[in-house]
């Protein structure tokens, strides 16, 4: 049986007295793809940034590799392989790329090994290779993007949280970071993909969860999902 390692019980988050997420339950198990989708608004980046220790939970449970987590700072998740690419990027704009990817490892202690990582990012993102000594605020956002996924798996990462990645980004761009989803799953790493794209985001999947105002409304295998004619009708403008 396949091992879960991100399990999420009856979680409530609130700002103020306006109750953003009230009452999820997901899991992500070991060499999934799990995609969460919704509208803008409906507690997504929310959750994620509950689990990550960013946002204060009001109630529920959050178990990553069978322990609890409530209340433990985001530096010390990094550390257990627990990583979030957030929303909008967050590249260290006045340092160079590699600089960046070496930020991305700062939880680390096998020195040795860090140059045959970015190697192994720069295989992937053959792009920051050639711009290798860039400053990242003079990228273009998908570079950005690029480069905020690579950052996060200079980590290595056990289970990779992915928000919003395609968001702002041209057509052509965002292929490529769908693209680039896929082959770091298919290397190996555990996913967990939050996405406005309903349509790319469950077609990459292998289970995913609808969120609607706060609440999960449906769940299931991702290909059935993407079938079913209300996921359809609410997310894919059918």
């Amino acid at each position: 049986m396949t091992t879960t390692l991100l399990k999420v019980t009856g979680l409530k988050v609130a700002y103020g007295g306006i109750q953003a997420v009230k009452g999820v339950d997901f899991e992500v198990r070991e060499g999934e793809l799990v995609s969460l989708i919704g509208a803008n608004g409906a507690g997504k980046t929310t959750t994620l940034k509950a689990i990550t220790g960013v946002q204060p939970v009001a109630a529920g449970e959050i178990e990553y590799l069978g322990q609890a987590i409530g209340g433990r700072g985001a530096w010390d998740l990094v550390k257990q392989g627990l990583v979030m690419v957030p929303e909008g990027r967050g590249v260290f704009a006045r340092m160079t790329i590699v600089e960046n990817l070496q930020m991305g490892a700062y939880t680390r202690t096998d020195t040795s090994e860090l140059d045959a990582d970015i190697d192994k990012v720069f295989a992937i993102f053959p792009r920051l290779k050639e711009r290798a000594k860039q400053l990242a605020g003079t990228m273009s956002g998908g570079e950005q993007q690029m480069l905020a996924m690579g950052r996060a798996l200079m980590a290595r990462p056990k289970v990779l949280l992915l928000d919003e990645p395609s968001m702002g980004l041209s057509p052509i761009m965002v292929d490529k970071i769908f693209e680039v989803v896929n082959d770091i799953h298919q290397r190996g790493t555990t996913v967990m993909l939050v996405e406005q794209n309903a349509s790319r985001a469950l077609a990459l999947a292998n289970r995913g969860y609808v969120m609607d105002s706060g609440e999960v409304t449906m769940s299931g295998d991702a290909k059935a999902l993407l079938n079913d004619p209300k996921v359809r009708a609410a997310y894919l403008g059918e």
